[in-house]
């Protein structure tokens, strides 16, 4: 813990990799005969693209940075890009989130999915993994144009949520998006069980990290708000 918190009324969790498995991506690339440990290069790239438009001022949807970095890397054809792109309709979620959420369910703690991809990939995973009725709703960036972790989102995340930004802890497997939540009022947490093993020391620290279950408990234990 890097400083005082209270305990948030609403956790909200980032969808890609912090509660959804993405091997369905790989192998759809795989099918394709790419090699399966490109994705965290396109998932890179895709970033970047979407940070550099926001940084620019413009905005671009995930898929569309997505089906882009596909490109510029493989040199598929559209068709086979926009492909490995369907597939993110097939993501499950991992293991332990079902016990994470039924933690939160079961302290009165509101839950709700903060990403910045397409609508519809969450609502259809966490109904494939059995959960969705542990998540209250599920909100993506792509509503007002803005990628994390530009605080507008988080804040905006906040107000649907009608709560406080200290209010709201974000989890996250990615050091970059519990960095933007935490400038932006929120408390935050890093799940360290992921792709992103070690928190990226260049930033300010997590409020809270270890696994996901780690995290959501070390969450509930804050004291209450004063």
């Amino acid at each position: 813990m890097t400083e005082p918190r209270a305990r948030p009324e609403v956790v909200a969790f980032d969808v890609d990799e912090t509660l959804l498995d993405v091997a369905p991506v790989r192998a759809a690339l795989i099918e394709l005969g790419q090699p399966g440990d490109l994705l965290p290069a396109v998932f890179a790239r895709t970033l970047l693209t979407g940070f550099v438009a926001a940084t620019v001022g413009s905005w671009c949807p995930f898929r569309a940075a997505f089906e882009a970095s596909v490109a510029q890397l493989t040199e598929l054809p559209t068709a086979a890009c926009t492909q490995v792109a369907d597939a993110f309709m097939e993501l499950s979620p991992h293991p332990d989130v079902e016990p994470a959420l039924r933690r939160l369910a079961e302290a009165g703690v509101r839950a709700v999915t903060l990403s910045h991809g397409s609508p519809g990939v969450a609502e259809a995973a966490l109904s494939r993994g059995g959960v969705a009725t542990l998540v209250e709703r599920t909100l993506t960036s792509e509503s007002i144009q803005a990628w994390k972790p530009n605080r507008e989102a988080y804040l905006w995340a906040a107000g649907v949520c009608d709560v406080a930004p200290d209010r709201m802890a974000l989890v996250a497997a990615h050091s970059w998006d519990v960095l933007g939540a935490q400038r932006a009022g929120l408390t935050a947490g890093f799940t360290s069980n992921r792709a992103e093993r070690v928190y990226a020391a260049v930033f300010d620290p997590p409020h809270v990290q270890g696994s996901l279950v780690e995290v959501v408990d070390a969450l509930l234990v804050l004291p209450p708000a004063g």
